[in-house]
């Protein structure tokens, strides 16, 4: 199966959709995808998220849609019955693992400190998403252990912005960063899809 690493491609930001409604979803989605990007995360954060994951992936057959904040089996399965590309999870654990191992779909599993870093490992995963970056060491916890789990890549998510984002991605262990400030709650509300598309395109840079 595809590693999540290489589905992301050259793209060095995974961007996070929240919607309030499908229709919202496709709106973000659009300008994410009008700026350049190629794959996006719905976080099932909201009653709307899966049907927003099944209406941008509807709308813009073009851009990879995965799941995010997938934390059982039936949320999983719900995702990937709304046709999710990938699965990312919040954190860990064994129970969750077993289900993600056999997962489909390229799977991005959230872990915050060693011991989950190994557990994820022992599955069999070489991608995973640190969470929540800012409170579980940041950048220096990553170039900490890069001597340790040398084979490990990281999407560090959680406190990321266009200000600290190149700290992170100057390492050698991170293939991208995660975050929200792409797609402010501001922005969205006020419909500023403009200011999206804007900051998605400086986010890439």
């Amino acid at each position: 199966m595809k590693s999540f690493s290489s589905l992301m491609g050259k793209q060095t930001i995974l961007p996070i959709i929240q919607a309030d409604s499908a229709e919202q979803g496709v709106s973000i989605a659009q300008a994410m995808f009008d700026a350049g990007l190629k794959l996006v995360e719905v976080v099932l954060r909201t009653e709307a998220s899966l049907a927003a994951l099944k209406a941008i992936k509807l709308a813009i057959p073009e851009l990879l849609v995965g799941a995010g904040t997938v934390t059982n089996e039936d949320v999983l399965q719900q995702s990937l019955d709304a046709g999710a590309d990938f699965i990312v999870t919040p954190a860990v654990s064994a129970t969750l693992l077993g289900f993600l191992v056999d997962c489909p779909v390229p799977v991005l599993p959230g872990v915050s400190n060693t011991g989950e870093i190994m557990m994820a490992k022992e599955s069999g995963f070489t991608d995973m998403k640190l969470f929540p970056a800012s409170l579980s060491g940041g950048a220096p916890f990553l170039s900490a252990i890069s001597s340790v789990f040398q084979e490990i890549k990281f999407c560090p998510t959680g406190g990321v912005t266009q200000a600290n984002k190149g700290d992170y991605l100057s390492l050698n262990n991170v293939f991208a960063v995660g975050g929200t400030w792409v797609a402010r709650k501001k922005w969205v509300e006020n419909k500023d899809w403009e200011a999206v598309v804007n900051a998605c395109k400086l986010a890439q840079v």
